[in-house]
């Protein structure tokens, strides 16, 4: 059997970064994979549907011309076929390019379903079809795959068709009048903001009392609120009881309700994918599906690790990137650790919200002696000249006894763009004063970071 350094299971954002690291460091490396290479997130969940917002943007610009000065004879329309034919063409060429640089870092690339069957004095022995390898290290990077809880109604809908989940939607060819969106995460909203820019009727439920999730409740209110402006009609705090075939039905108060749909989107979550893979045969940790990792993303087990989804921890394809840097920095002897509290999230919609850090309630909720500052975003000259919906918010934390930037909670044009330069402050643990101190272009829509700095 021929060994390798290190064998990679899984081809997705944690897999492939994973191995395209370790190849360039000198280990030799193979990475297996069963579906695309680039995972969920290149093939049909993060780049894909950005594909869709973005044509989704350009129609709104379209529909709402006038309030900019600009003539448009008639309103425009989307032609979804296209739309699909475009995003399939853009994740070839970004799956083409992922190839590319494993190859350049002399990754052997294995397309096949990769089984743990056991160690040997080598390391561990892994079969990928009919071949078997021996990896000295491993990294699982599994990722993960949809919820699909037990409604009534809800499996037979996915198996025809009629209920759809991130991935099938993104194949959709043809809209529906009426779409009902079980979910009000991040994924959900990202779709919702699609499809009602397109001229669907869309239905979000939702079983908390507020959407976005974890995201800072102003934050949260205002996207609602900017969502609904486009027609979307939202049911919180409501339990989905059963998928019929021409709609809906979710309780509320103890009260039954159905909404009419031509599709049902589900979008309640996703899950580890650790089952079936072996982990067992090398005594891998397993909690509510997902792999136990250290901060160095280590497993109980020595020399397997895991990062990205299947870990559980944080569900997003950056995380997943620094995963697979920290995993491989490790097994290189460079000392590495994870910092969860400062990675970033972004909610693609029209606008966008970007996020980072504590939020208001959480940092309270640990006894941290903080203060907040919200200021909208009018704030900023440039956000007030490219934009006519002016409800936008800058929200900061800030620890009063470090005097330390420790959340910031943004939605307006450009967030998920300049989060990543909060990110860094927080991180850094940069005090406030010097802060103050940087230099931000103007006019950028950024600077309203700064202006929340000095009103607070």
């Amino acid at each position: 059997m021929e060994i390798f350094d290190l064998i990679v299971i899984g081809g997705g954002p944690a897999g492939y970064l994973a191995a395209e690291r370790a190849g360039h460091a000198g280990l030799k490396t193979m990475v297996i994979e069963k579906n695309e290479y680039g995972g969920v997130c290149l093939n049909e969940g993060c780049v894909p549907s950005k594909t869709f917002l973005n044509s989704a943007k350009v129609a709104d610009y379209a529909n709402h011309a006038a309030k900019y000065g600009v003539k448009v004879n008639g309103k425009a329309t989307i032609d979804q076929k296209f739309v699909v034919e475009r995003k399939n063409g853009v994740v070839k060429m970004l799956v083409s390019g992922i190839k590319a640089a494993l190859k350049k870092n002399k990754v052997v690339m294995k397309s096949a379903v990769a089984f743990i069957e056991g160690k040997d004095g080598d390391g561990y022995v892994v079969k990928a079809g009919d071949e078997k390898f021996v990896g000295k290290r491993l990294l699982i990077a599994t990722g993960s795959m949809p919820v699909v809880p037990p409604i009534t109604g809800l499996k037979e809908g996915v198996a025809s068709g009629y209920v759809m989940t991130n991935k099938e939607v993104l194949d959709l060819t043809e809209l529906p009048k009426n779409l009902v969106v079980i979910g009000g995460g991040v994924i959900g909203l990202e779709l919702t903001s699609y499809f009602s820019s397109v001229g669907v009727n869309v239905t979000v439920i939702e079983m908390l009392d507020k959407i976005a999730g974890p995201t800072e409740k102003e934050i949260s209110a205002i996207l609602q609120k900017s969502l609904e402006r486009k027609g979307v009609k939202f049911n919180l705090g409501c339990k989905v009881t059963a998928v019929e075939k021409d709609g809906v039905v979710y309780e509320k108060d103890g009260k039954s309700e159905k909404v009419p749909a031509d599709k049902v989107l589900l979008s309640i979550g996703r899950r580890a994918v650790s089952a079936g893979i072996g982990l067992e045969n090398i005594g891998v940790n397993i909690e509510r599906g997902a792999i136990v990792t250290d901060d160095k993303m280590q497993t109980n087990v020595a020399n397997v690790y895991a990062a990205g989804d299947v870990n559980g921890k944080i569900m997003l394809a950056h995380t997943a990137y620094r995963e697979s840097e920290v995993a491989i920095n490790n097994m290189l002897g460079k000392k590495d650790i994870m910092r969860y509290n400062v990675i970033p999230s972004v909610i693609y919609t029209n606008p966008e919200v970007g996020s980072v850090g504590e939020t208001e309630e959480s940092a309270k909720a640990k006894g941290l002696d903080v203060k907040c500052v919200s200021i909208p975003m009018t704030y900023s000259g440039r956000y007030v000249a490219e934009n006519t919906d002016l409800d936008g918010v800058c929200k900061l934390v800030i620890n009063n006894k470090t005097n330390t930037l420790i959340g910031a909670h943004i939605i307006g044009s450009y967030a998920g763009e300049f989060i990543v330069a909060v990110s860094a402050m927080v991180d850094l643990e940069v005090d406030i004063e010097n802060i103050k101190k940087l230099v931000f272009p103007h006019p950028t829509v950024c600077e309203i970071v700064r202006e929340a700095i000095f009103q607070a």
